[in-house]
């Protein structure tokens, strides 16, 4: 991911030199596994990463692990070292700042607001990479509002999204703030993809965005996530139709999917409901949207003894690879927009550290909370993730 331009052309690399220009950026939940590439993607970037969460001892072997060059996976490889000589370090409190070599640590909790103001203290933006979302989201945008700094998240659960636009809206948009939630893998992506796809178009009948994943292997993040969003919503099925939210019981469907190539038709689960079913209707007049996901990955996250996803390259990222394949019709014509690429909890450090450096660089269409496709040039932002997923060419058609 490289847009080191104000006029956003796309340098062609993920390390652009000086692309951030030596800002803070406080990283929350630092130290969980979307965090730690959220922080390698910074540095890469040229930011200064402001590592924070609630477990002290856990940022530092973080800020001790990382060097020069640091990747998720050196991190990972460096933990228990770091956390011994950490732990024999760790005298300050929890809600103060503490000096360790490589990057500065600031532990802060939900429950304080006061360590949450030093956490942000000095920072230019701050990205929630902690979940569940459903407690972190909201003390996190208090923060970021007491602070005049903008606020990013990587959140997947469908009910604190909502819970974002429902409490915040009108409050960032009279202070001129920027609040962009579910700038990841799902709600991000699928967004701006859904956006670029719609083109000239002021409205549509549906929205359709399948999820082509090999496999899942899930954190222990998501697990948790998916519990308090499963709890939220009493065990049903949430989907979007009809221009609203609607809770059933309705069991799942499956279905064929014909995924660009090399994935091919593939079985999906329909209606496997993410937060695209947020992102896309809070500015895309499409009264339907819906997800799918293909069965491997559904099948993975289900069952609890699926592990954690381990690294397979350099960079930590896993082998799993993926196609976000995004249909919108309206009447007789469809318009498609996809893209590849491997690791879906990789990929989202790009996305929100582009959010974050096209904020503070003023290439934003619009203030308050926002989705990606709203607030950004959709298919501008797209091409500058080219080092981190393969576009598909556009396409129309008329379908029967």
């Amino acid at each position: 991911m490289a847009s080191a331009s104000e006029s956003g052309t796309a340098a062609g690399s993920g390390t652009a030199a000086g692309s951030g220009t030596g800002r803070k950026v406080t990283v929350y939940g630092a130290y969980g596994h979307t965090g730690r590439f959220v922080v390698a993607q910074l540095r890469d970037r040229g930011f200064v990463p402001v590592l924070s969460g609630r477990d002290a001892e856990k940022l530092r072997a973080v800020a001790l692990s990382v060097g020069p060059a640091a990747s998720p996976s050196a991190s990972a490889s460096a933990s228990a070292t770091a956390t011994a000589t950490a732990t024999a370090s760790a005298s300050a409190s929890a809600s103060t700042s503490v000096s360790a070599p490589g990057l500065e640590v600031r532990p802060a909790s939900v429950d304080d607001p006061a360590s949450l103001d030093r956490a942000l203290a000095g920072a230019d933006a701050v990205i929630n990479c902690a979940g569940p979302f459903a407690t972190t989201a909201a003390p996190l945008i208090e923060a970021a509002l007491r602070a005049g700094i903008p606020y990013v998240d990587v959140a997947a659960e469908i009910e604190a999204n909502l819970d974002t636009f429902a409490h915040f809206s009108d409050r960032a948009r009279a202070a001129g703030a920027v609040i962009v939630p579910a700038m990841a893998f799902y709600g991000g992506l699928g967004d701006l993809l859904a956006t670029a796809a719609m083109g000239d178009w002021t409205t549509a009948d549906e929205a359709t965005v399948a999820y082509g994943l090999s496999g899942w292997h899930p954190t222990p993040g998501t697990r948790t996530a998916g519990t308090v969003s499963r709890e939220r919503r009493g065990g049903r099925r949430v989907r979007y139709t009809g221009g609203r939210l609607e809770y059933h019981d309705d069991r799942p469907t499956l279905l064929k999917w014909a995924f660009p190539e090399p994935m091919g038709t593939r079985e999906v689960v329909g209606e496997f409901t993410m937060a695209d079913v947020v992102t896309l209707p809070s500015h895309l007049a499409v009264p339907a949207v819906r997800t799918h996901m293909t069965t491997e990955a559904a099948t993975d996250l289900a069952a609890s003894d699926t592990p954690a996803p381990t690294a397979a390259d350099e960079n930590g990222r896993s082998d799993q690879t993926f196609v976000v394949d995004v249909v919108v019709r309206s009447g007789d014509t469809e318009r498609r927009a996809a893209a590849s690429g491997r690791d879906i909890y990789a990929v989202t450090a790009p996305l929100a550290v582009e959010a974050v450096h096209r904020i503070l660089t003023g290439r934003t269409r619009t203030v308050g909370v926002a989705s990606a496709g709203e607030i950004f040039d959709a298919p501008d932002f797209l091409r500058a993730l080219s080092p981190h997923i393969s576009l598909e060419p556009p396409q129309e058609r008329t379908v029967s």
